[in-house]
């Protein structure tokens, strides 16, 4: 399995997107410029120009036509996938940092930063089907809890909302009204930051990752914890391959801790997990450096990771990846 290096960014990557077809990719980076390449064979294909801060996070519309992205510039921005084109910019009093469209890409969800006295707070918006007509009002303003939210997505028939960061608790909220439905397990849940999630390819069931060095299986509807993967390292980055009963999971220490030994003491590799047995099946070395950003292409037969070295780098699988057996 020989990955394809994807050198576009010049700071540490933070998000992978895949659109809903799976050719293209959308990397964002501590750069300023997210990007768009083609997720077969690495291809840059262009560059959003526009944000003056860190992007944290993106997602794209169904049809790959429209671009959001967040920013720590305090704005989220409306792209034009296709021409680069700047649409919509929506301003905050703090940094942007999750991003979801709603299934139908009729609304958005946005998460902005604890700053300057502000709570973290989770924003809805609707999404214009004409750009023209678009609006910066807040359908929906939650105020968040203490510390950062660094993931909110839309639960099932966008009836909720689910949001994770550095409380170590999910919580999921009415997206009509802003009410707080459910919160997870403390005892069961993660013991430190969570920096990442992402759902299964029909919904029903997500998965978090977080600093206390494990990923936790969530179901969507009940909040009932399913299961926990235990890794040497903290957990940056997760993400579900929508073919088989795998996890992966990314991760490193922090810059900041890491001291000048040998590379491979900071354990930088892409580790797959088997979702139902909880066993570790593989590893994926490369990155020099934590593992930022992870993302299954949605056919299941590859998948990319982000580093803070900069570096996207894109796996097609072996065949002998599809009949691993433990």
């Amino acid at each position: 399995m020989r990955p394809i290096l994807m050198k576009g960014h010049e700071r540490p990557l933070t998000f992978l997107k895949y659109n809903g077809d799976g050719d293209l990719l959308f990397s964002c980076a501590k750069d300023h410029t997210p990007t768009v390449w083609f997720a077969d064979n690495g291809e840059r294909l262009g560059t959003y120009r526009g944000h003056n801060g860190a992007v944290w996070s993106c997602d794209v519309s169904r049809d790959s036509m429209l671009l959001i992205t967040g920013s720590a510039d305090q704005s989220a921005k409306l792209w034009n996938v296709q021409t680069g084109q700047q649409l919509f910019t929506f301003n905050f009093d703090a940094p942007a940092r999750a991003v979801d469209f709603a299934v139908g890409d009729k609304q958005a969800v946005i998460t902005t930063d604890p700053f300057m006295g502000h709570t973290s707070s989770i924003q809805v918006k609707r999404i214009a089907t004409d750009p023209e007509d678009q609006t910066a009002e807040s359908v929906l303003v939650i105020k968040g809890p203490q510390g950062r939210i660094n993931r909110a997505v839309w639960g099932p028939l966008n009836h909720t909302i689910i949001s994770a960061g550095e409380d170590t608790i999910i919580r999921v909220w009415d997206s009509e009204t802003g009410k707080l439905l459910n919160e997870s397990d403390k005892e069961l849940g993660h013991k430190k930051p969570i920096t990442s999630l992402s759902k299964s390819a029909d919904g029903s069931h997500f998965l978090t990752g977080s600093l206390d060095k494990s990923a936790k299986l969530w179901d969507t509807r009940t909040l009932t914890f399913i299961k926990t993967y235990v890794t040497e390292r903290p957990v940056n980055a997760v993400a579900m391959s929508p073919l088989l009963d795998h996890v992966v999971l990314g991760g490193g220490q922090d810059a900041s801790a890491v001291t000048t030994t040998d590379h491979r003491a900071g354990k930088f590799e892409a580790k797959f997990f088997d979702k139902i047995l909880q066993e570790e099946i593989g590893g994926v070395k490369g990155h020099f450096g934590p593992i930022n950003a992870l993302a299954f292409n949605p056919d299941g037969k590859s998948f990319s990771s982000g580093g803070e070295d900069g570096y996207v780098r894109l796996h097609h699988f072996d065949p002998d990846y599809f009949n691993i057996k433990i």
